[in-house]
Parts: C-alpha cells; structure tokens; sequence
C-alpha cells in the first residue's frame, strides 16, 4: 500500500510576500496544503507557540507534526519532499542558497520598507492590497495610525527609506546577475524564483518604484509565476530625487 502523503499546514498573515513565496511553490508543485491565516500584529506568540521560542514570524509549515519555520527552511524541506520540483538543481544549488542569505533576504525586506513608507506618504492606498478602492477620510485616519505602528515596530524611518531606495538598483543587478547565471529565470522554477519573485512582485505595487522593476530583466521572474498584484501607490508618493534612476 502506498504511503500517504504527508499533511501540510501553512500559517500565513495576509500580503505577506514571504508567505506567497511558499504557497506559490506549493501549488506548482500541486501538493494540497491547509493555510491557516493568522492576525497581523497578534501572531507572533501563537507563531512562537507552535514553531519554537523566539520564532515569532510568518511563513512556517508543519509537515505532519514536524514544525519547519521560515522561508529558506521551507523551501530545503520542500526540495527533500519533492526532489523532482528542481528547486535546487545541483548545477546551482549553491548558488541558490547563497543567494537566499543574502539578495534574497535583502530585496524581501526591501519591500517591506519600500511598501510600508510609500503608504506613510499615501495613507490612502492602504486597502488597494486587499483589492478594495481609495480610503475615504475616516479609513485614511485609521490608516495613519496603523503606518505610524508599523514603522515604529519594523523601525522604519525616512532615513532608511532613502537608504533602502538607492540600494535598489544594485539589488535589481544581483538578481539580473543570478539570471544570466541560471540560478533563476529559467524554464523550470528554482527556489530563488518564488523568494525573490514575491518580493519583486510587492514592489511593482508602488508607482515610484514599478518603473526600476519594469527596466530590470528581474521583472520576468515575477511575471512568470505570480500575478500582478492589486496594490496601488500612485507615483509620487516619496519625495522629488528619493527614488534612483535604472542601473545602466
């Protein structure tokens, strides 16, 4: 008799990129998998609870009863369930978990600031990502609010934005670098497809940055395996002379 396959829970918070990245491997792979979403800014005990202390965000995956917490380990797990998936081809396999420590992590929280400070300036557009319209004036409040909590827990300042803004470009070039050097952007998605497309994806989402992301060949990883995503930060939410031009 066959061995059942294992029982896979994925606990998520809502438009987190990271979290995409795994549930986007997972339904190219076509395994079937339990999402269980968690409150955004209440997770991270009942993350901690159930992955381990001191692990107190999002994504983790129990395979069975077997908690893998974060989204490097995930995916290492996933390539020892599915090998077939080719998400570490032995040709670039260190390549890939190279880049994992290191673009990867970068460009993911990249968005992450980039996002939450374009809606700093453009409190509005908060519900453009859960696919809903401009805020009215009450909801605009509410969203002020939540941007303000949000920078002071991620430690986001107008510094760091600026900051974050001019690494961009580099970062777009490491990524066009690991596609000319086949560790991502083929015909068969590896593990660095999924990780850094997310991450490419949320960005595009911002008016001021989507231009970078269009010039860059970096913009066909997320095209291949994501779908535009439903946020919208016109152009002109940072300041004149924040945002870089393109890499030449």
């Amino acid at each position: 008799m066959p061995a059942q396959p294992q029982q896979l829970v994925l606990h998520v918070v809502p438009f987190s990129h990271p979290c995409l990245a795994v549930s986007a491997a997972l339904d190219r792979i076509g395994r079937e998998y339990e999402t269980v979403e968690l409150v955004t800014g209440k997770h991270g005990e009942e993350v901690e609870g159930i992955y381990g202390e001191g692990r107190r965000t999002v994504p983790g995956l129990l395979v069975d009863e077997e908690p893998v917490h974060g989204t490097a380990a995930i995916f290492a797990r996933l390539a020892e369930l599915h090998p077939e998936a080719g998400l570490y081809p032995e040709a670039h396999a260190e390549a890939i978990r190279e880049a994992e420590a290191g673009i990867s992590q970068d460009l993911q929280m990249s968005a992450r600031v980039l996002v939450f400070g374009a809606l700093y300036f453009r409190p509005e557009s908060m519900a453009t990502f859960a696919g809903a319209g401009q805020l009215d004036p009450p909801g605009v409040d509410f969203a002020i609010k939540s941007m303000r909590a949000t920078w002071r827990y991620l430690e986001i300042s107008a510094v760091r934005v600026h900051a974050t803004l001019q690494e961009l470009p580099a970062q777009l070039d490491a990524v066009e670098a690991l596609i000319e050097a086949g560790a991502a952007g083929g015909e068969q998605p590896t593990a660095l497809d999924f990780q850094l497309g997310s991450s490419l994806r949320l960005l595009a989402e911002i008016g001021d940055v989507r231009p970078l992301i269009d010039a860059s060949p970096a913009a066909a990883i997320a095209a291949a395996w994501f779908d535009r995503g439903k946020g919208d930060v016109p152009a002109g939410a940072f300041p004149p002379g924040w945002v870089p031009a393109a890499s030449s």
